[in-house]
């Protein structure tokens, strides 16, 4: 298993430029803290017509090739009752000084991964009891900071594999799961050495003093003051030795608990303060690109008035076959004047071409997160400033067309394809284009504009294109739009 297409959202405001006006959209707390994330895959396996057992084998990965393990998977009520043998693993911490543990992870096949428990090592060997509550799943070790991690790390030991006696049905589905890259739970900490442990001190209170770190680092003390002063406290009881080894450890164990709650809060305040001031941005530069546009207006109607009196100036001349022409020509070159004008105000945002349909902006590139319709932020900043353009002509109509690259089944291409085009018109509404003056729709991988075999390609084809007509904006396209 090799993790692939990594996605980063970094939580971090950026200073405007100086003098800029800009100034009053940032935060007064200005998030430090960045979420890295890899993809990984997991083979799923089919337990669901599972009479009695059946073994699987845990083989070691690229990053321990010496770890091998037994399963014993049993029908339970409700789920999967699984007995694990593992052994050959090294300490946790030979993959990073943040890691003292290992945890096995359940993996759905829609990529939902579910912490099943801790393996503790004992000469490189270990044993879990567990029972997964799905019928289909697949399953890995990682390496881990502590027992009650929420998502598992890049730093994946082992995962599991077919053995040729295996009584269950194999889903022959790649399972695509997220994992938080090596490095993550430390960014803002100083370069972590391995813990060197004693045998008096219980090993929950190493992973509790971990947890309580790693909250911190994450800025718990600022977005989740509440449940890191708990941590604090439990971390507190933990370390009294006169307390009894039992006691010990189950406060060290309520410790990591409130750490991980610390940390997890503290992210998702983070993000949403990010989404907050993006928000302000894209409005203020929204509004920008509404009062250029208006200024657009008023040089139009300028225009159009001195056309009226030219008009006037002129009218016996219309009366005449030769005076006709002159209007209609005069009409055409005004038509094609404001697709001009509106293809260069496109042009100066996204790539746009004029056709028979009308002026065609293309939006590719990286505009959502892969497999999913969510609007990255770079997509809807520019879709703010063409939502400022669109809204200042009256009587345009748009059309909001999803493509995927050739990823994927059709079934599941055409539907994303036309979430992708959904969540797009969406937007444009949110940020003033009219809903009865745009519609959407997906055609899935259909009409690629590049080769899918490769990776720029499939990147070129995963687009929006935005079809904008109207009056003076379809028909024969002239030479050089």
């Amino acid at each position: 298993m090799v993790p692939f297409a990594a996605a980063v959202l970094i939580l971090q405001a950026q200073a405007p430029a100086p003098g800029s006006s800009q100034t009053a959209l940032v935060p007064a707390t200005v998030p430090l803290y960045r979420l890295t994330v890899v993809q990984g895959s997991a083979k799923a396996i089919n337990y669901r017509n599972l009479k009695a057992f059946t073994k699987i084998d845990l083989k070691g990965t690229v990053l321990c090739p010496a770890a091998s393990g037994l399963a014993t998977m049993k029908s339970a009520d409700p789920g999967i009752k699984i007995v694990a043998r593992l052994k050959g693993l090294p300490p946790a911490s030979t993959f990073g000084g943040e890691f003292l543990t290992y945890v096995m992870w359940g993996i759905s096949t829609e990529g939902r991964a579910t912490n099943l428990g801790e393996i503790i090592l004992l000469q490189g060997q270990g044993r879990i009891e567990v029972t997964e509550s799905l019928q289909t799943f697949g399953l890995v070790v990682t390496a881990e900071p502590y027992f009650a991690v929420s998502q598992p790390s890049d730093a994946v030991v082992m995962e599991n594999a077919i053995r040729p006696d295996t009584h269950a049905q194999v889903e022959l589905i790649d399972a695509k799961y997220e994992l938080l890259k090596r490095g993550h739970y430390t960014l803002n900490l100083a370069a972590m050495e391995p813990l060197a442990m004693d045998s008096k001190t219980p090993f929950a209170v190493y992973q509790a003093r971990n947890a309580v770190r790693i909250a911190k680092a994450t800025g718990a003390t600022d977005f989740a003051p509440d449940a890191f002063v708990k941590a604090k406290d439990y971390l507190s009881e933990a370390e009294n030795e006169k307390t009894g080894k039992k006691r010990r450890i189950m406060m060290a164990r309520e410790a990591i608990q409130r750490a991980e709650d610390a940390r997890l809060i503290s992210i998702q305040k983070q993000a949403a303060e990010q989404v907050a001031m993006e928000r302000n941005t894209a409005q203020y530069r929204l509004e920008e690109a509404k009062k250029q546009a208006a200024k657009a207006i008023a040089g139009e109607d300028m225009a159009i008035k001195e056309t009226r009196r030219s008009e006037t100036e002129n009218e016996g001349l219309r009366s005449t076959n030769e005076g006709l022409r002159s209007t209609n020509d005069a009409l055409r070159t005004k038509n094609e004047g404001m697709r001009t004008k509106l293809m260069d105000q496109l042009n100066a945002i996204l790539q746009t071409r004029a056709t028979a349909r009308g002026l065609i902006v293309n939006m590719s590139g990286v505009l959502f997160e892969n497999g999913k319709a969510t609007l990255l932020p770079p997509a809807r900043e520019k879709l703010a400033k063409i939502a400022g353009i669109l809204s200042a002509h009256k009587g345009l109509k748009i059309e909001a067309d999803g493509f995927t690259d050739s990823n994927g089944s059709d079934e599941f291409n055409l539907r994303l394809s036309r979430e992708r085009a959904s969540n797009t018109k969406d937007y444009l509404v949110s940020q003033g284009v009219s809903s009865h003056a745009i519609t959407f729709m997906g055609f899935g991988e259909a009409n690629p504009i590049a080769s899918n075999d490769t990776e720029a390609g499939r990147q070129e084809n995963r687009r929006v294109e935005l079809v904008v007509s109207g009056e003076g904006l379809t028909g024969p396209v002239v030479a050089g739009l």
